[in-house]
């Protein structure tokens, strides 16, 4: 296919002539001089076998080829320019594009970015959620929102937070099922987040309650177990942070004081050879922030 296609160069520089109907004004549009115009346009007919102008006393004029063709290419040429235009980021700074989680997105970050706007309305974020690994070779991403230890090849990682795990479920599934003590978890229903396949067994190790961690229902991510949980579904293990408004509010509660530290942090990421642009310094400052404010809000 691509074999069909003319030589690009003169192509473009057979529709600029073609537009303008002189090679001389196609030299000035293209900053080139009229002799490599003439050459351009004489290439292109060369490989096409077909005259393309006729030279006029004064400028140029479409042979019945020059014609078809012309009305293809100029076509194409907007085609490509369109796109381009829809894809380009150049001259455009203010364009933030980022890849979350998908229960970070909508637990976290989704409820709180309309303040970020507030503080930087001139600021375009483009958020993107999935568990899937990121690939920055083929992904337009500026930065992505992992969970692990902070480690990753070819990545430079900026700790937001740690993974501080609680069990929650709603009012009214711990007052049926009588949720006193962790020992009581034996007798209600666990949600898991198949995301986070280690929590409850962390959990429950750290406490010491003599509960198996294995059974119970398997949702794809934890946004999914926390939902569960609201609506009477059992007990679900959550990022405390991801569900603190929910805790004030009452419309979840942690039925046990108990916490513990996973070991794993959420980070901001991007390729190591990067260097970060303002704007996503603002965006990484701005998360800090955030979770410090209620971070202190909450232990008052």
């Amino acid at each position: 296919m691509s074999s069909s296609i003319p030589p690009l160069n003169p192509l473009r520089t057979f529709e600029v002539a073609a537009r303008l109907c002189s090679l001389t004004l196609a030299a000035d549009e293209l900053n080139v001089s009229q002799v490599a115009v003439s050459r351009q346009v004489k290439t292109l007919e060369d490989y096409l076998g077909v005259t393309l102008f006729r030279r006029m006393h004064r400028g140029v004029e479409l042979t019945d080829e020059g014609r078809q063709l012309y009305e293809g290419v100029t076509g194409a040429f907007q085609d490509i320019a369109n796109a381009s235009r829809r894809v380009s980021r150049r001259g455009r700074r203010d364009i933030l594009a980022i890849q979350s989680y998908t229960t970070f997105s909508q637990r976290w970050l989704i409820p709180r970015l309309t303040h970020f706007h507030d503080l930087f309305p001139k600021i375009e974020v483009r958020l993107s959620s999935s568990i899937a690994p990121v690939d920055f070779e083929t992904q337009n991403l500026d930065a992505a929102i992992r969970a692990g230890k902070g480690v990753w090849d070819g990545l430079h990682s900026e700790k937001l937070l740690d993974v501080e795990l609680i069990p929650i479920c709603s009012p009214d599934y711990q007052r049926e099922n009588r949720l006193e003590t962790p020992d009581d978890l034996a007798r209600a229903r666990l949600l898991h987040s198949m995301a986070r396949p280690t929590d409850w067994g962390a959990w429950i190790k750290r406490v010491g309650a003599n509960v198996d961690p294995e059974p119970g229902i398997r949702f794809e991510s934890s946004a999914l177990a926390y939902e569960a949980a609201s609506l009477d579904g059992g007990v679900a293990i959550a990022v405390k942070l991801f569900v603190q408004r929910q805790l004030q509010n009452g419309s979840l509660v942690a039925p046990f004081a108990d916490t513990c530290y996973s070991g794993e942090g959420y980070f901001l990421t991007w390729p190591r050879n990067t260097t970060p642009s303002q704007t996503l310094m603002k965006f990484l400052n701005w998360i800090r922030e955030r979770i410090d404010q209620e971070g202190k809000s909450s232990s008052e």
